[in-house]
């Protein structure tokens, strides 16, 4: 048996293929969507992965606005954030925090955030993600492609 044929292919910083996708989420599932688009920021869909690299694609996720949650998870659930000082635990529900400006975006970020590693890879990670509101953005010169988030595992 030859081994030498056997190697482990590792990518690294030149030769990671980086793609921008468009992901519509008019009706998609916010941990659902925020999963996949983990996994697309990531680079987990591609052969090539390697765990130490950012080699992923760049997404850019539109009508953010559109999101939706199952149950009562609007109003029911609570993110909670601490400012450091006594008596400073603060709790917010989705539904406040989207309706915020520019909170669509702050609501995807801090979803996809909790499904990346965290570490300087995982910050790095996060800012190749672009959301916005509706369904105009402005990457048109980047030539993305419009994947179904819904084909995806």
């Amino acid at each position: 048996m030859d081994t030498l044929s056997y190697k482990t292919i590792s990518a690294n910083k030149a030769t990671v293929t980086k793609e921008w996708v468009i992901v519509d989420a008019t009706d998609q599932v916010l941990g659902r969507l925020g999963a996949k688009v983990a996994k697309l920021l990531r680079g987990k869909y591609k052969p090539n992965f390697t765990p130490h690299v950012d080699c992923g694609d760049n997404v850019i996720i539109i009508n953010a606005d559109k999101v939706k949650m199952t149950g009562n998870k609007w109003t029911d659930k609570v993110y909670l954030s601490y400012t450091g000082y006594p008596g400073g635990q603060r709790e917010m529900t989705p539904a406040r925090l989207q309706a915020k400006p520019n909170g669509d975006d702050r609501l995807l970020r801090k979803v996809v955030k909790g499904m990346l590693p965290k570490n300087k890879l995982g910050a790095k990670l996060l800012n190749n993600m672009y959301v916005y509101a509706g369904s105009e953005h402005k990457h048109d010169a980047q030539n993305p492609k419009s994947i179904d988030i819904n084909l995806l595992k």
